[in-house]
């Protein structure tokens, strides 16, 4: 089985048997022409796969219903012919999901929702071992969860949720601090130049004790912990699986976001409840592509 998963800056493509384990791994940077980074990295873990059998492709997407998307799916359909699963790109939110439940954190678990933050706010959710879809495929589109009551234009094109915790928000309420008067150890480290900072930069000074970006920090804990026990009370999952960055700088994020959770939700709920963090990391969608695709003919 082979995933793809096609994002912002590339495009990633796994070959994995049949247990799970990962056999190959190519990724492509997708500036410029995607469809051709998607062929090059999905013929390049072809070649690690035995050629007596086919090997069926699974594609997985951010935003499967993009025009760039679509585009790159045309341009692999005539090279690939009936090994890609065409007729639906399904989102890296629920593909992870679908991996971390096969293979990660939560193997063996029946139901499970998974949330994670990188470039963009995802999450998906098993129930009773199979990912949960929808007919038009929207379903699980969690960076458009509404956790405020104002209006603003980036809510309107990115989603709320995706406006306040991914790179760009974060990035985004340190500067609006510093504009207002308060000193952080940030402007120390680009020289004063507000427009070269980065979510790493914020990260970094929360560890060294700057309490403009630990306050930065705990507001996006806070809206992590607000959308992920909205995800859990709609799903009532046996376990919540934490990835993107709440994994990756769990020192700043996994402690307060669990204490937002149970801030948020009635204690029968958390009393029955697990929290991990994920393990597959940026593998997770292209290996849950790849088992979505070979579930679908079965």
């Amino acid at each position: 089985m082979i995933g793809l998963e096609i994002d912002d800056d590339q495009v990633v493509a796994i070959a994995v048997d049949e247990q799970g384990s990962i056999i190959a791994r190519a990724a492509a940077a997708a500036a410029g022409d995607p469809g051709a980074a998607a062929a090059q990295a999905l013929e390049q873990v072809r070649t690690a796969l035995p050629t007596s059998s086919p090997h069926l492709i699974g594609i997985a997407a951010i935003n499967p219903e993009s025009p760039a998307v679509a585009t790159v799916v045309a341009q692999l359909a005539p090279r690939f012919g009936g090994l890609l699963n065409t007729q639906r790109v399904i989102l890296s939110g629920t593909a992870a999901a679908a991996a971390e439940a096969w293979i990660g954190a939560a193997r063996g678990v029946n139901d499970v929702v998974f949330f994670a933050v990188g470039q963009h706010a995802i999450g998906g959710a098993v129930r009773d071992g199979i990912a949960v879809t929808s007919p038009r495929g929207r379903a699980n589109s969690i960076a458009w969860l509404s956790l405020n009551p104002v209006e603003r234009e980036d809510y309107r094109k990115t989603g709320c949720l995706e406006a306040e915790v991914a790179p760009a928000g974060i990035v985004r309420r340190l500067i609006w601090r510093i504009k207002a008067g308060d000193r952080s150890i940030v402007q120390d480290a680009v020289n004063g130049d507000l427009s070269a900072i980065t979510m790493e930069h914020t990260f970094e000074a929360a560890r060294n004790g700057d309490g403009v970006a630990i306050s930065v920090v705990r507001d996006t804990a806070k809206y992590l912990g607000m959308a992920a026990a909205n995800l859990v009370v709609v799903a009532d999952p046996e376990m919540l699986v934490l990835g993107g960055m709440i994994a990756s700088a769990a020192d700043l994020f996994i402690e307060p976001v669990r204490i937002e959770i149970s801030r948020r939700l009635p204690k029968p709920v958390m009393d029955g409840l697990k929290i991990e963090l994920a393990v597959l990391g940026s593998d997770a969608a292209s290996v849950g592509a790849a088992r979505l695709a070979a579930a679908a003919v079965r």
